[in-house]
Order: structure tokens, then sequence, then C-alpha cells
């Protein structure tokens, strides 16, 4: 009797995976049935916009539909040749001017720059993920993203800002300043650390190599020049020292 169970447990357990994803397939169908289908407030609106070339509700819907899909591209066109500052100050300037609205378009605002990985590596606004020590190296450690780089002196110490997501819904959580040395940089980016906070820990965080371990490629060179970057700066030798030398 234990060996069926755990036959039909390893079977369970290997279709899960499959079964969690036409769940949420699912829901998120059913979820823009409901707010953008035909029946509801912003489908009767795309089905007015297709009223015009037919009188079928059914087919005006999914005409309407297809204008606004063909706007978007549209819209991505323009974005591409060149016009997306100009585009992009023009909805700037129109949504900040309404209360309320203004502060979600910019919450969505800066949410939309921070995934955004365009051929621009400064679409990321500085937001760069990092690991928090909370005591310091070799304490508890939480992967989190750095908003600024800008520090904030209090008394005698020097913070950074750290923002800590939520799991396994990453799009909010608690901004916490700590001390700068209880951070370093980590490695996968924006992307890795949105994986491991949706999967809940089931796709791990890239690690810190311990010191002495051979790296290659990228990686190698990428902490190579941090490791460069680190090194304190030797003051310059003045010729008054070099005459009490000599």
């Amino acid at each position: 009797m234990g060996r069926i169970f755990r036959v039909f447990l390893s079977g369970a357990l290997a279709l899960l995976p499959i079964m969690v994803t036409i769940l949420v397939t699912a829901w998120l169908g059913s979820l823009v049935a409901t707010y953008a289908g035909p029946g509801s407030f912003l489908g009767n609106l795309i089905t007015h916009l297709g009223l015009n070339l037919s009188g079928s509700s059914h087919v005006a819907y999914f005409i309407g539909l297809g204008i606004i899909l063909g706007l978007i591209f549209l819209l991505g066109l323009a974005v591409e040749s060149g016009l997306r500052n100009w585009i992009s100050n023009s909805f700037d300037w129109f949504m900040m001017r309404i209360p309320l609205v203004s502060n979600v378009y910019d919450i969505s605002k800066r949410f939309v720059a921070m995934m955004d990985r365009g051929d621009d590596e400064d679409s990321l606004k500085g937001m760069s993920p990092v690991w928090c020590f909370y005591g310091g190296e070799g304490s508890a450690a939480t992967l989190a993203l750095m908003p600024s780089h800008e520090p904030v002196v209090i008394g005698e110490r020097t913070y950074v800002p750290v923002l800590v997501p939520f799991a396994p819904v990453p799009f909010g959580g608690a901004l916490v300043y700590v001390p700068e040395e209880w951070v370093k940089p980590a490695d996968g980016g924006v992307e890795r650390l949105v994986n491991v906070y949706l999967s809940m820990g089931v796709t791990p965080p890239k690690g810190i190599p311990p010191e002495g371990v051979i790296l290659d490629g990228e990686t190698a060179e990428a902490a190579a020049g941090a490791a460069k970057a680190a090194q304190p700066k030797r003051p310059a030798k003045t010729k008054a020292q070099d005459e009490s030398k000599a």
C-alpha cells in the first residue's frame, strides 16, 4: 500500500508544474475576459469601435480588438523609430496632471522602466540586485534591489537604500536603509531576482564565490573590474616628499 501511494505521489508531483501552469493561465484568461471580454465595460468600448464595420456584436468586438492591436503596433514602430522620448514626455505631461491617477502612473512607470531591457543599459534606472547581510557579512542575507547608489549619512555612519520585495509577487516590498558595508552586488540581474521571488526560492539565486576561486569568462572579467574599482587610490607623491627621501 505504501509503494502504491509513493508511485501515485511521484506522478502527482510530476504533473504539478503543468497543472499549476494551466491553472494560472486559465485564471489570467478569465481575468482578461472579465475586464476586457465581450459584455464588460472595456469590451463594450471595443465593440462600439468596430460597430461601424459590422452589424454583429461579436464580429464588431474582434474588429475593434484588431484596430486596437494595430494602433499599439504603430505606437511601437514610432517608439523604435526614435520618438520614444517625445512620446514618453507627452504621456507624462498628460498623466501627471490628473490627481491620484498620477501617483499610480508614476509607480507603474518606474516598475516598467526597471524591467525594460532595451538596447540601453540605463533603462534599469540605476536599480540593481544586491545581497543585503543583516549584521554584516556572514549573517542572514536577503536578495534585494538597490534603487539608488547615493548614500545617506546618519550620524557617523553611511547608509544606502535597499528594497526588499515580497514573495511570490515582487511588485512591492519594504524600503530599508542599511549600513553601506552590509551590501554586496548580486549576479543575475533584475530578471533573475524576479524569478527567485516568483518561484518562492525554488529557482536559486546566483551566489558569491569565495575568495581564491577562479572564475571563467565574463564573470572573471566583471570580478576583476569590481576588485580594481574597490582598491583605494594612493595619494600622489609630492615634490617635497621625493626631495626628503633623496
